[in-house]
Order: structure tokens, then sequence, then C-alpha cells
């Protein structure tokens, strides 16, 4: 049986829970896996961050942020957006809201994902996978291009506990990197896929040795 994972079990780090303000609004991020972070989203994206604004939503009156643009390559949603000027995200951290760099140069590309409202409009979240493309590691570049979505129905697991494994072999990856390494972003997290191979499996895809 595979161990759930149990907030308790991570440090405060790791288990991303912001109460600013109000005690009673907090954002809480499970730690997951890249692979898993890009196939729930249904927009991912490389831009350059141009500019933050606070405005007001129309259909609610509250206030957000909105982040101005520069799309460079569209990984996941050309389907949906051919061209995103634009992403939302909510006005402090409690409630999921991210601050994206935007006074330094060097770091304000990102890899951004998120979520497209109905009306069209792209959201990011403090528990979306958003990165500076500099800090991306050299197999989370390779594998955004379509090796992280080509394992969508692939399952990936949390191995926190020795003697874990698992139930349906055939169709999972057992993520180690916690049990291995102490630390949820080690080496499965930063070079690994996990892919259904041509004989139905799914295994983990290293593009290191």
């Amino acid at each position: 049986m595979i161990p759930l994972l149990n907030p308790l079990l991570f440090p405060p780090l790791l288990l991303l829970t912001l109460s600013i303000q109000d005690p009673t609004e907090a954002c809480s991020c499970f730690p997951t896996h890249p692979q898993q972070q890009i196939c729930s989203s249904n927009i991912v994206i490389r831009a350059n961050i141009k500019s933050e604004k606070v405005v007001e939503d129309s259909s609610s009156s509250l206030k957000m942020i909105r982040y101005e643009i520069k799309q460079i390559k569209i990984f996941k949603g050309f389907e949906k957006m051919k061209d995103v000027q634009y992403v939302f995200t909510e006005l402090t951290s409690a409630k999921c809201g991210i601050k994206l760099n935007i006074s330094d140069k060097k770091n304000s590309q990102y890899l951004l994902s998120g979520e497209i409202s109905h009306d069209g409009r792209v959201f990011i979240y403090l528990c979306n996978f958003i990165k500076p493309w500099n800090k991306l590691t050299r197999s989370q570049k390779i594998n955004l291009r379509k090796k992280y979505e080509m394992g969508c129905d692939c399952k990936i697991t949390a191995c926190i506990e020795k003697g874990c494994y698992s139930t349906v072999a055939s169709q999972e990856c057992l993520w180690t990197d916690w049990l291995l390494e102490s630390t949820v972003y080690g080496y499965q997290a930063n070079n690994s896929a996990c892919l259904k191979y041509r004989d139905g499996v799914c295994k983990w895809h290293n593009n290191l040795p």
C-alpha cells in the first residue's frame, strides 16, 4: 500500500501554507511533481514579464494583479489561445496570488502554467508550476517539449516511507525524492518524466545519467 502524503511529514517550506493578515485565509500547496502540474494546467507558456498593475475584476469588483507579458513560446493550450498578452493573479499570497519579478531583466522571464477562465483570461496561482526560466534544469526544459504531456495518462505517486510500493505498477511511477534525498524537488523532479512505453507500462524517463 502506498502511504498517503501526510502534511505533518513535510517541513513547512515544502507544504507551502501562507496565512497573511487574516488567519482564516490561507493558501496551501501540496507538493507535486512538475509533470503533474503541467498535465493539470490548461495553458503553459514561456514569457517575459513586462509590467504589473492592480485592477478591479469587473465580475466581482475585487482587486487583482494583472501582469502584462510578452509571450515567447506556448507549450500547452495553443488550440485555445494563440497569443497571451496578460495573466491575472490574486492580490495576496494568502489567496494564492503570486508575485513575479519585473525589475530584474535577467530574472523576469518565466515558465508560467495556469488556467483559462470562461471569459478567456489566463489566471496563475501560487500552486501552479511557475519558475524563472533560468532556474529550470536542462531536463525540465527538454521535458516541456511534449514529454510531460506524453505521460499525462500515467500516475505519479509520492513515496515518503520505506516499503511503499505500487498497486497499479503498470500505470504508475513512484516519486521517491523525499524518501531518498529528503527534498521534494530532487533528482526525479529536476530530471525525470513518467512516460508510457510501448509495452504499456509507465516508467521514469531520465534525460541525464
